[in-house]
Order: C-alpha cells, then structure tokens, then sequence
C-alpha cells in the first residue's frame, strides 16, 4: 500500500514538473533588440517599439525591449517564444552570445527580423542563413513602389490587397539563400535602382535549424511602420515566430 502511495506522489510530483516546463516553452513573451553599431533608424526603432508593445497588449504577449546584448544568454533567452531584431545594424553580438542565440533557435526559438536586420553580422554566416539574406545597397530615398503577394494564405498576408502600393526604402541584397518561403516581392519595373531581378523578395520566412524566422525589409521610418498594413504583417511574423496558428 506504501509503494503504491509513493508511486502516486512521484507520478503528481512529474506532472507538475511536466506542466511547469510547458509554461516556460509557451511563455507568450517576445524580446524586441534594437542594439545598432552603424547607421541608425531613429524613427523607426521609437515607433516600432511602440507598435510592437501595442500589438503585445492587443494580443495577449508580453514584450521585453532592449539594447543591451548581455541578454543573449542561454539561461534569459529560454524565457522568450521569438526575439525580434528591430533594425539592428552591424556586430550587435560577441561570440559567446551568438553561441548562446544559435541554442535558443536550436532549441525551437523563433527570430523576426525588420528592415536593416540583414544590415547586421555580416560575418556570421549562422546568421546569414537564419535571416536569409544579406543587405548590399538601396535607391537614393523611398519611392512609391509595387509589392507583389506571392503567399496570400499566410497569417501575416492574408489582409493585404494581392498588389500593394508603398512608399518605402527597398533593398537590393548581395545574397539571398535559398529555401526560403517568400512572401511579398517587389516590382523592379515600378520603381528606380532595384539589382535583384524579376524575382526580388522583400518578405519571406521559413524553418531554420530547429526553429522558425520570419523577415520583412520593410520599415524604413516612423510613418513605413507604423502603417497598418504593414503593422498587421509584422503581427502575423511574430505569431509565425512564437509557434502560433492564428
């Protein structure tokens, strides 16, 4: 009769050990990291926070913003669904804390990354591969442009018109991986200074190495976003990040 008691409190004792790890793997708790080391999007890292903190009240995830790279250790990193890199530019990271970030993604982490997060790590290959692409030069100025749904069934798509007019910086990349699951492209004909073709991804996400990214150059300034369509299409990268459906 003793054994059997134990048996139970020992099964009880796992569950709630079983239920807490749970809580911690579905926290419903993003990091937003904005650290810059070269150019600067002043407006659009403020009103981004902002919009990013926003949608967090509006649909039920906390959100953590910072600058500090001393975050990115494994024992604070497992706390967070997604870490978003809010237009980060340059070496953001030291080596130990990449370390500690490729873990996190390794182990099911999600990644957003927003408009100059492909101006980031360029030395840093895993990086390169998790982003999906890296950031070479833009036209002089935003221009009035013509975005192209390629994926109108995806969560952060499934809003916007199947042609979408915007005004915003567009970037040319000097590479682009492959795999990737695009989203959005940009009509080279419909505006000056574009270098990547007739097939010229601006949104886009996919698995990687065990976990889920998702990125958008779009975003340049405080007005690109905090336009609603593009707000929503964030949204919809960020759930895609956490592991969320809808």
């Amino acid at each position: 009769m003793k054994n059997k008691i134990t048996l139970s409190l020992l099964f009880c004792f796992f569950l709630i050990l079983s239920f807490n790890e749970n809580l911690l793997a579905n926290s419903n708790k993003i990091l937003v990291f904005s650290k810059t080391v070269t150019f600067r999007h002043s407006s659009a890292i403020s009103a981004g926070q902002i919009v990013i903190q926003q949608l967090g009240k509006e649909n039920s995830f906390e959100v953590e913003i910072t600058e500090d790279s001393q975050v990115f250790n494994s024992e604070n990193l497992k706390q967070f669904d997604a870490v978003v890199f809010l237009c980060t530019t340059g070496d953001v990271l030291n080596d130990e804390q990449q370390e500690a970030f490729e873990n996190y993604i390794q182990s099911g982490g999600g990644f957003v990354g927003i408009h100059s997060a492909t101006d980031t790590e360029y030395d840093w290959p895993w990086y390169g591969e998790l982003i999906g692409a890296y950031f070479k030069n833009h036209p002089r100025g935003q221009q009035d442009v013509l975005l192209n749904i390629i994926d109108a069934n995806n969560i952060s798509t499934s809003h916007l018109p199947q042609q979408w007019e915007k005004t915003d910086e567009i970037y040319n990349f000097k590479w682009i991986g492959q795999g990737l699951d695009v989203l959005i492209t940009v009509d080279e004909n419909s505006y000056e200074g574009g270098q990547n073709g007739e097939f010229h991804p601006i949104s886009w996400f996919h698995a990687f190495d065990g976990g889920r990214s998702f990125y958008t150059a779009l975003g340049h300034d405080e007005k690109s976003i905090t336009d609603p369509l593009l707000v929503k299409h964030i949204l919809g990268g960020i759930k895609y990040a956490m592991g969320r459906t809808k």
